[in-house]
């Protein structure tokens, strides 16, 4: 597959493509906009297209390289053409949590020096893991809704795509506690004006003014050199 029409086009909500293979409900596209379940972000949902009958997308993963979409009802077949329809309400929800997270994470970076073990994505929340060996559950919390002077403003946010060889060359990019993957020779990079700039393969808004306010609602102690901050919009 060449890359995925989501790292190219984030805003795409229909494409067309072709059936590669057919397991029954597990379907494999020549190409597809459709995320699949990875990096602490939720898989798209949607629907395929073929012929006026609908097929639902239920779940979208990843599994030895392909994409792979599981719709609610056999019938397609290799050679088939659809189209694909993503379900736009849900994937731009998790798109303006996914960016949210960033400018979360940046705070607390810049102001602690912690890496980030861990984060989950929802349509109504997402929380965020880090290494950090005190825990001072006032200090996080502040240091979350230190994003809030960020967004809703009018700051681009960039999509471009490094080498890993540019990459390992930069210290600061490395954001995730041991979670570059040994396997990937180029990189998607997210880079929000001064504030943030690492890889990641998610889906994102263009403009943190399309984020509302966030509000961090909790802080846990996860165990050793473990904390953990939820967030929700306001």
């Amino acid at each position: 597959m060449e890359k995925p029409l989501y790292l190219e086009d984030n805003y795409m909500k229909e494409f067309d493509a072709t059936v590669k293979e057919a397991n029954g409900k597990f379907i494999v596209l020549d190409n597809t906009a459709f995320y699949p379940n990875s990096g602490g972000q939720p898989h798209d949902t949607g629907k395929f297209i073929k012929d006026g009958e609908e097929y639902n997308v239920i779940f979208t993963g990843k599994f030895s390289g392909n994409i792979s979409h599981e719709v609610d009802k056999e019938g397609l077949k290799a050679g088939d053409k659809i189209k694909g329809v993503i379900d736009w309400e849900r994937r731009y929800k998790l798109m303006r949590y996914h960016t949210a997270a960033h400018v979360v994470s940046a705070m607390i970076h810049n102001k602690t020096g912690a890496l980030i073990t861990g984060n989950q994505k929802s349509e109504e929340k997402a929380r965020i893991d880090f290494s950090l060996e005190e825990f001072d559950r006032e200090a996080l919390l502040k240091d979350a809704e230190e994003a809030n002077k960020y967004l809703g403003e009018d700051i681009e946010v960039k999509k471009y795509f490094m080498s890993k060889e540019d990459v390992m060359k930069d210290p600061s990019l490395i954001k995730l506690k041991d979670k570059m993957p040994p396997d990937v020779e180029e990189f998607r990079i997210i880079e929000i004006a001064d504030i943030d700039k690492q890889p990641c393969g998610g889906t994102h808004v263009d403009n943190l003014k399309e984020i509302p306010k966030i509000k961090a609602t909790k802080a846990e102690n996860k165990g050793k050199q473990n904390r953990r901050v939820y967030f929700e919009f306001d």
